[in-house]
């Protein structure tokens, strides 16, 4: 049996440098620079139109490059064709052969290669086991359900050993349950197979998932690469924060910086202790940023906002307390149900809002 573990020795490091890209006078990628490790699952995370499709296709060969080059291992691949460079890509829509079973379908890429029979059929089975599909091989396609045959496109995607697979939002057309149940599937592929793996995804908590690491685009740039963490807790501006997840914007004033640590004063008058991004020294008046999970509704006077429960919005696991502060602002609270008990607030209610200790984050801009 072929083993499929082929972390340390396979490679598949990409460099993108000084990378632009035009169609006519539109430009969709501009000046973009990164570096995906060797063996991560690494995301291009954005809105429609920013740019993120463009940069894998140029990974691919798909589009070259107008200014900038593209590195795999070191290697410029910037002008060699898709057939000449050891990625692969898997589409939207599988792109699978309807009049082939399973198993030819999975080996088909082998069979242009020229492998012999006898080492297809090996890594056919392989690859059966690794998706989860064993003793389907003879069926043919057509008779899978949608996530089965996500994983015959992933399988014939992976049988050739790419060093990069390429993924251009292949979750998008499942339904909800099952593209939860694929995301799970691919990190187990990707960290079984060692192979580098660069996911496109308009959706925010598909990335959170499964990367290793997240470069948030815009408007053809790369506003911030960063674990899911950094991302989503430590966002450096106002464009990455307001994209990740639901989150609340509150203006202060720096009262003093200390390391990596500022104290603010809130419109209330109240302070706090806020992070900021590297490069950055906060003064004056600056943003801050506040995930509704990291405040907390009691009584008044008991935290550092004050107001009044305009919202409540159930949502099973959670209570979403939309709060207009005393300034006129609104500011979310999101509290876990942890039993079955109602919230204990009501609408006109007035409250405190209690913020936990290090988790405001000023923004760059």
């Amino acid at each position: 049996m072929t083993e499929t573990r082929t972390t340390g020795a396979h490679g598949g490091a990409i460099g993108m440098h000084g990378i632009k890209k035009w169609f006519g006078n539109f430009q969709a990628v501009n000046d973009v620079s990164l570096e995906i490790r060797s063996n991560e699952f690494f995301t291009l995370l954005g809105p429609s139109g920013c740019g993120k499709t463009t940069l894998l296709r140029m990974i691919a060969g798909f589009e070259l490059p107008t200014e900038g080059q593209v590195l795999l291992d070191g290697t410029d691949i910037s002008r060699l064709l898709p057939n000449q460079r050891p990625v692969n890509t898997v589409f939207q829509n599988y792109a699978l052969f309807p009049h082939l079973t399973v198993a030819e379908n999975i080996g088909f890429g082998l069979k242009m290669l020229g492998k012999p029979k006898s080492e297809i059929d090996s890594v056919v089975g392989d690859m059966l086991k690794l998706v989860h599909l064993d003793g389907r091989g003879n069926n043919p396609v057509t008779q899978l359900s949608g996530g089965q045959q996500q994983r015959v496109a992933l399988a014939r995607a992976l049988a050739p050993r790419p060093k990069v697979l390429l993924l251009d939002e292949p979750l998008s057309a499942l339904d909800l349950k099952l593209r939860k149940s694929m995301q799970v599937e691919l990190k187990r592929l990707q960290t079984e197979t060692g192979i580098t793996f660069v996911f496109v995804t308009h959706d925010q908590e598909e990335a959170l998932t499964m990367s290793d690491r997240i470069a948030v685009m815009s408007t053809g740039t790369v506003r911030q690469i960063g674990s899911p963490w950094d991302i989503y807790d430590r966002p450096s501006e106002r464009f990455v924060a307001d994209f990740i997840g639901e989150t609340n914007f509150l203006e202060a004033d720096v009262v003093s910086v200390s390391g990596d640590k500022a104290r603010v004063r809130l419109s209330s008058g109240a302070e706090i202790s806020a992070t900021y991004p590297e490069g950055v020294t906060p003064q004056g008046k600056v943003t801050i940023v506040i995930r509704p999970e990291h405040a907390r509704l009691g009584p008044p006077g008991s935290g550092v906002l004050e107001g009044a429960i305009h919202t409540i919005v159930y949502l099973g696991t959670d209570n979403h307390f939309h709060v207009t502060i005393d300034d006129g602002k609104t500011f979310t609270v999101r509290q876990q149900n942890a039993n079955s008990a109602p919230c204990g607030f009501s609408v006109g209610e007035r409250i405190s809002v209690a913020i936990n200790d290090d988790v405001a984050q000023i923004l760059r801009d």
